[in-house]
């Protein structure tokens, strides 16, 4: 089963429909948007700062970063890389200093645009 792990911040921020309103709302809206996705993959969602305090749904495990997301997203990456789960771990973000890190671990990297069509 594909893993999917979200930079919420880094794929909001690439569409500039006012997001910085609304950052809870925008990753609400993207949040929505991944659990109408078809079925298949475990789909993590980690959000940080003002996007915090949204909640998961059927489908899209929020998890919300106590510090920085990018820092979260590397954690998560290295605790499936050691529990052998790594092999199908995508992370969607376009920081290239975070693909960087996770690519460390095994993981492959996607564009926002692979869940934000218009990001």
């Amino acid at each position: 089963m594909e893993v999917l792990i979200v930079d919420a911040a880094n794929v909001v921020g690439s569409v500039p429909d006012g997001w910085w309103r609304d950052r809870r709302g925008a990753a609400e809206r993207l949040r929505d948007r991944l659990a109408r996705r078809e079925a298949g993959e475990e789909i993590v969602l980690v959000v940080e700062g003002a996007a915090r305090g949204v909640e998961s749904v059927p489908g899209v495990r929020v998890d919300a970063a106590p510090g920085s997301g990018d820092d979260r997203i590397v954690e998560l990456v290295a605790a499936y890389a050691e529990r052998g789960d790594g092999a199908g771990l995508v992370v969607v973000t376009a920081d290239r200093e975070l693909r960087t890190r996770v690519r460390a671990y095994g993981a492959r990297c996607a564009g926002p645009r692979t869940v934000h069509p218009a990001g």
